[in-house]
């Protein structure tokens, strides 16, 4: 900055005016994004409706297609494959893997382009930027409510009586969206400066989906004391679904693993923190065409 553009920033900020696009302290910065709630959810829910709204269907898909996602899994792997083998109640393992795996990966993915595709906003508007990722999780976790409930329907039909348990959904939705929270941020701020990450995350996300015992049971497949098993209680999105059929699920195979709440709870609340401060601290780079 040259000493004539140093000296206009410094007048105006003598008179009360602030840098387009700077970056304010972290704890103004957040109560910011606070005051912009109202303009975080009408985005989420305009969304929300502009994706469906040229189906027939409309928002009927928002339950039809994870549950037709559910479907071609449980056909492939659970009776051509055969990985239902030795797996109780495997209809509701399955959907409940499913469907709490769609919630992580669309946040992982579609909520790294949240910056990116959107700007001409950035460009043109002041306004915390912290406000366009968060939409896109609202806009999920809107999607993610009713799949709850699907969830709670399908472990009903297979014979699972609802008890004192089940409130136990309330935290472990809150703390995945948390966790979705926090690497949503993270990825929103890698991809302005990687483009081409947006290539690599459909990626990842397979490799999660494959390695989370979506369709199979971790527990059965892999000793316990084994390198895989180690690596898979420590995966935070194995650790979610675990709890989320411990959960929903009678029987020996869906003990509740209280450890995994701690697990869960480490992993989101880091993860939180981190892509808070990770994202706020490129505040003044983004909307940038260098």
């Amino acid at each position: 900055m040259s000493r004539q553009s140093a000296n206009v920033v410094q007048t105006g900020g003598r008179h009360g005016l602030s840098k387009v696009g700077g970056r304010p302290p972290l704890p103004r910065y957040l109560a910011d994004v606070f005051r912009r709630r109202e303009f975080i959810y009408s985005l989420a829910r305009y969304r929300l409706e502009a994706e469906n709204g040229r189906n027939r269907l409309g928002m009927g898909w928002v339950v039809l297609k994870p549950l037709l996602n559910a479907a071609v899994y449980g056909l492939v792997f659970g009776f051509l494959l055969q990985t239902s083998r030795g797996v109780e109640d495997f209809v509701a393992f399955l959907v409940i893997g499913v469907l709490m795996f769609e919630y992580f990966s669309t946040c992982f993915t579609t909520g790294a382009k949240s910056i990116t595709s959107n700007a001409a906003l950035v460009q043109s508007l002041s306004f915390p930027r912290m406000s366009l990722p968060l939409a896109l999780v609202v806009q999920r976790f809107m999607q993610y409510v009713p799949m709850v409930v699907i969830m709670a329907i399908v472990a009903v039909v297979f014979g699972n009586a609802p008890d004192a348990q089940w409130l136990l959904l309330v935290p472990l939705v809150l703390l995945f969206t948390v966790f979705n929270t926090g690497l949503t941020l993270i990825t929103a701020r890698l991809t302005v400066h990687f483009r081409d990450l947006t290539q690599l995350l459909p990626f990842v996300a397979r490799f999660f989906f494959y390695t989370s015992g979506i369709f199979y049971s971790i527990d059965q497949r892999f000793d316990e004391g084994s390198i895989f098993r180690a690596v898979a209680d420590a995966q935070p999105i194995h650790e979610f679904l675990s709890l989320g059929r411990a959960v929903l699920l009678d029987g020996p195979e869906y003990a509740m693993p209280w450890h995994f709440w701690g697990y869960a709870s480490a992993w989101s609340v880091a993860v939180l923190v981190f892509g808070t401060v990770f994202f706020w601290a490129a505040e003044e780079r983004y909307g940038r065409t260098d």
